[in-house]
């Protein structure tokens, strides 16, 4: 499954333009030298964005009880609350409409930041903001897959974003443009066993959906399936749930292989699920059965084959 420029929303600093406050950037190796070859980026700088120079004084998030705003670090009357709040709401719902695939914000920052930012009070401080601009992205797009930069050094959440990207992305693919029940219905045949691998209460939910679509309003069907399929890929899959899933797929080839090499099979799935062995070890397993024994609904599942093999991403799962 390899799809070219995917887009993806990305915080200008972190693509290594020179636009932080000390005229710095913070440059991802990963950005640049794994994923610009899939992925066409959409680079933004909120604080940019409503004006402000490079270099230029610092930015915090204070809280005065009643809500959060955003002040020089050094004069907390100087508020640029109100610009960044319009700023962001415009900037969201214009990139809302482009079909934006994911998106990576800078870790730690008050406009971009997605998790633990500090909020100061008074004399104290606590990491338990998000930034402007992220909290308004996220808003406006519930069902945007949204990662920080530092988040994505740990495999599991990288591996997670990523095919949550190339998920969203294979779904727009898949309408044309045109989103129909039938559509959705054929793109939830392909998905069957990636979500029993992360979530069973929502592959039964999105089964149920799926068993109903002639009772909901083709668009409202559309929407709540989106939402619900990108809730539950972000529910990170475990090595149990992988595992359940491996021998399902070994299920297909049950009458098929001889005793040796159903044993050879269960042997390499019960080293997953104890983390002797990766997931593409058990993957490509299957992968080469298929080889010898095509099956057509199991290769059409996007759980064997989730994002470009060059990524590596399940080498460490």
């Amino acid at each position: 499954m390899e799809r070219q420029g995917i887009k993806v929303g990305i915080s200008a600093c972190v693509m290594g333009e020179k636009v932080r406050f000390d005229g710095g950037h913070k440059a991802s190796r990963f950005v640049e030298n794994e994923l610009s070859p899939h992925f066409e980026f959409v680079k933004v700088c909120p604080e940019v964005g409503i004006g402000m120079p490079v270099p230029r004084p610092t930015i915090r998030l204070v809280s005065n009880e009643e809500r959060v705003l955003l002040v020089d670090t050094k004069d907390d009357t100087i508020d640029y609350t109100q610009k960044m709040v319009d700023f962001s709401k415009a900037k969201s719902e214009h990139l809302a409409k482009q079909d934006l695939c994911g998106y990576i914000v800078c870790a730690k920052s008050p406009t971009c930041g997605m998790e633990r930012v500090k909020v100061y009070k008074k004399n104290s401080a606590a990491k338990e903001g998000v930034g402007l601009f992220t909290q308004q992205l996220m808003n406006t797009m519930p069902w945007l897959p949204v990662e920080e930069d530092g988040r994505l050094n740990d495999p599991v959440l990288k591996e997670n974003f990523i095919s949550r990207v190339f998920a969203l992305s294979d779904f727009y693919e898949s309408m044309g443009g045109a989103p129909t029940p039938g559509k959705v219905v054929a793109f939830h045949s392909r998905y069957k066993l990636t979500l029993m691998a992360h979530s069973q209460d929502a592959y039964k939910t999105l089964g149920q959906l799926v068993a109903n679509v002639k009772q909901f309003p083709a668009d409202e069907f559309y929407t709540q399936y989106r939402s619900t399929l990108m809730t539950a890929l972000t529910e990170r899959a475990s090595r149990k749930n992988n595992a359940n899933v491996l021998m399902h797929a070994q299920g297909y080839f049950k009458k098929l292989l001889s005793s040796v090499e159903r044993q050879q099979f269960r042997k390499v799935i019960d080293e997953y699920r104890v983390g002797t062995l990766p997931l593409l070890s058990a993957i490509t397993m299957v992968n080469h059965y298929l080889t010898l024994y095509p099956n057509e609904y199991l290769s059409s599942q996007v759980f064997l084959n989730p994002h470009p093999h060059e990524l590596r991403l399940r080498y460490a799962l």
